[in-house]
């Protein structure tokens, strides 16, 4: 996915940007930049490749190499950014995070015909932060150019510019997918989307923008170029996964949501009777922890840690891109303690459930150290569609997603008019999903949070998230 921190200020900005940008490292893993602007220097930029080592290491010398009262910076799972562009609407540095899925259709509506090319990067694919670009420098201002883009993309854009003159202008997606925060201190504002990351800094909570909202920030004030839209459709991922705990979405915080997330499935399985013999209730590190926490909470079953990740060698930066390695790496993570496995019934709870590869290396690594018995619970729904709109699954296709491939299985491509039932628990298609995925992971039993179950665990309107993931419904 990705993310990004900007600061305007009376004073140098780069240290803010340089902290507030790596309190967003937990958001992307592969690319990170900064970009300042100072009157006399002018717009300045730095990238890195982050894939192995954390973004400070690669920035820590940005102190001496670069000054400005107003600079930009961005965690990246993609394409190298910010881009420092030159058009008719001025010089500026550019930060995007989402995803477009009509590049290609795009390139040849709007900008082929005016002889508009690329550079091309590695895998023939045009990096997504220079076509935004050019989509803005259609009109006349940048505005005017944001709004086209938005308008056109299929998928999501959430923006941020550097001008030549020293402003920042953030722009949240039209229909809000991510989060993009305001933060207000003596010396100016910043923008984030994590609002702890400026809160450590020493700022206050100003605003959250709308969505389709724009603004434009100076050290000495905050214009609104374009008012929020209606409709909002924010990713509920953000709460299960991928949000850091201490941060706050729609006034609802991460940390605080997993445990409520947790509870709502112990409840589901105390109803049930299912999995009522437990010895331990564990997470499975890191990002099922909370929602386990609750879960053990609700249960009366004490939480405990039967294995831990070894993180000061194999940290969350490495996650090497073939899915053999990925694998290797998680299972080279995975330290047990035994007394805490051995003859053990242990129940783990999971933010997600997607392919099903590291947990059937998980339950194995278990079995081997003595479990005895191993129950499932997923903190989201049946994964049924990849993302198009943040692409937050790491898959290509439907096909790579286990509850499409066991559905395919179970009932052939028939079985896809029915995904609301095999999403279902107390449907039959819902127990056939359910058993035949435990049979090919190796769990005594799983269950899955249901979608009422997750969209009440958050606590917002339905209307205004985003669960395309889970039923495809946009």
């Amino acid at each position: 996915m990705g993310g990004f921190f900007g600061a305007v200020s009376k004073n140098d900005a780069i240290s803010d940007v340089f902290f507030g940008t790596d309190y967003h490292s937990h958001l992307g893993t592969r690319r990170a930049g900064i970009a300042a602007y100072d009157r006399e220097i002018g717009l300045q930029r730095d990238i890195h490749n982050i894939q192995n080592s954390p973004f400070r290491t690669k920035f820590e010398k940005i102190f001496d190499e670069m000054y400005g009262k107003s600079a930009i910076g961005c965690i990246s799972d993609f394409e190298p950014q910010p881009l420092l562009m030159r058009s008719k609407i001025g010089t500026y540095a550019i930060s995007f995070v989402g995803l477009i899925e009509n590049a290609d259709e795009l390139i040849n509506e709007h900008l082929v015909k005016q002889g508009i090319h690329f550079n091309a990067m590695t895998s023939g694919k045009v990096n997504s932060v220079e076509l935004i670009s050019a989509l803005i420098n259609q009109k006349d201002n940048f505005t005017d150019g944001i709004k086209f883009a938005q308008s056109v993309i299929k998928g999501s854009a959430t923006i941020l510019i550097l001008t030549d003159y020293g402003s920042i202008i953030a722009a949240r997606d039209k229909v809000g997918r991510l989060p993009v925060l305001i933060g207000k201190n003596e010396n100016g504002f910043c923008v984030a989307m994590e609002s702890f990351s400026y809160l450590k800094l020493g700022y206050e909570d100003y605003k959250e923008l709308g969505p389709g909202e724009i603004v434009e920030m100076t050290s000495d004030k905050l214009t609104v170029l374009e008012k929020p839209g209606d409709k909002s459709r924010i990713c509920a991922f953000l709460w299960s996964y991928y949000g850091y705990p201490t941060s706050c979405y729609e006034g609802v915080n991460v940390e605080v949501m997993r445990y409520r997330n947790g509870k709502i499935m112990a409840q589901h399985d105390r109803e049930t009777g299912i999995a009522q013999d437990l010895d331990y209730v564990g997470g499975v590190p890191d990002s099922g922890t909370p929602h386990a926490v609750g879960y053990a909470n609700e249960s009366g079953v004490p939480f405990a840690r039967p294995f831990v990740k070894y993180t000061p060698t194999w940290s969350r930066s490495f996650i090497p891109q073939k899915q053999k390695e990925r694998q290797k790496v998680a299972k080279m993570k995975q330290i047990p303690i035994h007394d805490l496995i051995t003859d053990k019934s242990l129940l783990f709870v999971d933010d997600s459930i997607v392919r099903g590869t590291q947990l059937k290396e998980t339950v194995e690594f278990l079995y081997n150290n003595g479990a005895k018995s191993v129950h499932m619970r997923s903190a989201c729904p049946p994964i049924m569609y990849t993302c198009k709109y943040l692409n937050f699954s790491r898959s290509n296709s439907d096909y790579d997603l286990i509850a499409r491939r066991v559905i395919l299985e179970l009932e052939g491509e028939e079985g896809f008019k029915h995904i609301a039932e095999y999403s279902d628990s107390s449907t039959e298609r819902g127990k056939n999903l359910r058993k035949t995925i435990a049979e090919k992971l190796g769990f005594d039993s799983l269950e899955f949070q249901s979608l009422d179950g997750i969209i009440e665990a958050i606590g917002i309107d339905k209307d205004k998230i985003c669960t395309y993931c889970w039923n495809g419904k946009e």
